[in-house]
């Protein structure tokens, strides 16, 4: 099959991953290679070679546009708009058999372009003013709309999901985050750390449960990390750094916990299916899809509750650690993951 790939353009699309969505898309496209489709990664210029690679813009927008994702700036929103209705035209003109749209954007939502290519949007953000309208107006036959969660997909409609829209959990690669039979008793936490996803709430509920852990992830946001992060580290408490693929499998995997703690409503949450893989039970707040993909494979607090999230880590440590691998192997892995991508262009090839 002839499989576009549309992207978001905040970061490229390429290892070291800035985050989930960039981790999603490369995995996708790498999956969907390895199965003998045809694809072309619509994406900024920047991005990982190893794939046919059509540049939405010359490098990601975080590079040219620095810090503006979320300020309502004129220059980057004409920037974007300007890419993608580009792509969106060499799309509809490029003979592909099917879209699978992994952008923000609303241009690859129009009804006149989904008509055109069958589309398969994935929704990777909670609604917000900017982009609800166009896609509740965009379910067709021609257009199949997923969301991570059960959560997620409520969240966009609250009183009922078109036909057309439907959950399609996230997958790993479980050979990429292989399974360790023990822990060494430290917590680990692994994560863009900015706002959203509550770094210092994971060192304060460590230091009361009494473990060490070890943060890891791309520090985006320097103001909260240098007034809310680094001021709580020291002893026990340390940054790992940014690490990818091998390196970081083998660091969490050699943990006996994994902490997430987000701020915001979380859509599935990547990071905790990577580490569940690797054997860990997981601690958190119960906010977004978390109490979703956690399951019986960790202990939750109410969001921002740091002592009840204490409580959970100690809880979580008594779980075997067969029981969070069983579950990635269950309902999060790749090959589950690409057969429903594969059963969903189908579906919006066909039309129905």
């Amino acid at each position: 099959m002839r499989i576009a790939l549309l992207a978001h353009l905040r970061h490229p699309i390429a290892p070291p991953f800035a985050g989930g969505l960039e981790a999603y898309t490369w995995t996708l496209a790498d999956g969907l290679m390895a199965r003998g489709h045809a694809v072309t990664l619509f994406a900024s210029g920047d991005s990982d070679v190893r794939f046919a690679l059509d540049p939405v813009i010359p490098v990601h927008h975080e590079r040219s546009h620095a810090g503006l994702e979320h300020r309502g700036d004129a220059g980057l929103k004409v920037h974007l708009d300007d890419g993608y209705a580009a792509a969106c035209d060499r799309i509809a003109a490029g003979d592909f058999e099917v879209l699978h749209n992994n952008s923000l954007s609303r241009l690859p939502l129009e009804q006149r372009r989904t008509a055109a290519t069958p589309t398969v949007t994935s929704l990777h953000v909670p609604p917000y003013d900017a982009l609800r309208w166009f896609v509740q107006a965009s379910p067709a036959p021609g257009h199949r709309i997923t969301a991570p969660s059960r959560a997620h997909l409520d969240a966009w409609w609250p009183d009922g999901a078109p036909p057309e829209a439907s959950v399609l959990h996230n997958g790993i690669d479980p050979a990429a985050w292989p399974y360790q039979p023990r822990g060494d008793g430290s917590a680990v936490w692994s994560a863009r750390i900015t706002p959203d996803k509550g770094a210092h709430h994971a060192i304060a509920a460590a230091r009361r449960a009494g473990l060490p852990l070890t943060l890891f992830g791309p520090i985006e946001e320097p103001g909260y990390w240098a007034a809310q992060v680094a001021p709580r580290l020291g002893g026990a408490i340390r940054y790992g750094g940014r690490l990818s693929g091998a390196a970081l499998a083998a660091e969490v995997g050699r943990a006996s916990v994994f902490l997430t703690t987000p701020c915001w409503d979380e859509p599935f949450g990547l990071a905790a299916v990577e580490a569940m893989a690797c054997g860990l039970p997981v601690a958190g707040f119960a906010r977004g899809a978390v109490p979703e993909v956690v399951g019986e494979a960790g202990a939750l607090a109410a969001p921002g509750d740091e002592a009840a999230l204490a409580t959970a880590v100690t809880t979580a440590l008594a779980i075997p650690r067969t029981v969070p691998h069983e579950r990635v192997l269950r309902l999060f892995t790749r090959a589950r993951w690409l057969d429903r991508c594969e059963a969903l262009y189908a579906q919006a090839r066909a039309r129905t």
